[in-house]
């Protein structure tokens, strides 16, 4: 029975608040459609003008990758990485998690292929990657769209919240599989 209340629920959830929501907005005597393809052109010109932004960052992380870095980075920290029950096959993973969303799946799904998903490698990167996010991502898109050059304290805090996330992953993946 639950399970059917569940099932009905995903299904007419989406296309209800898809109705919902124009609705609502006529009644508060809104342009709905105006006011859908105004957000849309704003989207758009956000859109458009963070595209030098993202293609700097991410032909960075292509050359970091290419170039060996950051491969010779996780053997040259690996020592400290075993002192913490960190693999050193995640430390990669870790690497690219603050720099690239799609770079740090693309380093879990090779992990997955030659560990497993369910290796304790396998698990310590899945579990890092919901408890991070990618922070330089987060603000080249969103500081460069309203053109803010300066990000003060939002790069450390983000990536002390990071490394928070990376160190709790590595602790509970090894309290809970290791």
């Amino acid at each position: 029975m639950f399970k059917y209340i569940l099932d009905q629920i995903s299904l007419y959830a989406i296309p209800v608040i898809i109705l919902l929501i124009p609705l609502y907005g006529m009644t508060k005597k809104v342009k709905v459609y105006e006011s859908f393809t105004e957000g849309a052109k704003e989207g758009f010109t956000t859109a458009v003008r963070i595209i030098p932004f993202l293609t700097a960052m991410l032909v960075s992380i292509g050359i970091f990758r290419a170039s060996g870095a950051m491969d010779y980075f996780a053997k040259f920290a690996a020592p400290v990485t075993n002192l913490i029950g960190m693999p050193s096959e995640v430390l990669p993973m870790a690497i690219m998690r603050p720099l690239s969303g799609g770079g740090a799946s693309g380093i879990m799904n090779s992990l997955f292929t030659e560990y497993g998903p369910d290796s304790l490698i396998g698990r310590m990167a899945s579990v890092m990657n919901g408890s991070t996010d990618t922070t330089f991502y987060i603000l080249a898109v969103y500081f460069g769209s309203v053109g803010i050059k300066n990000v003060r304290h939002s790069l450390p805090a983000g990536l002390l919240a990071d490394l928070a996330g990376m160190i709790t992953a590595v602790f509970v993946t090894n309290i809970i599989f290791g």
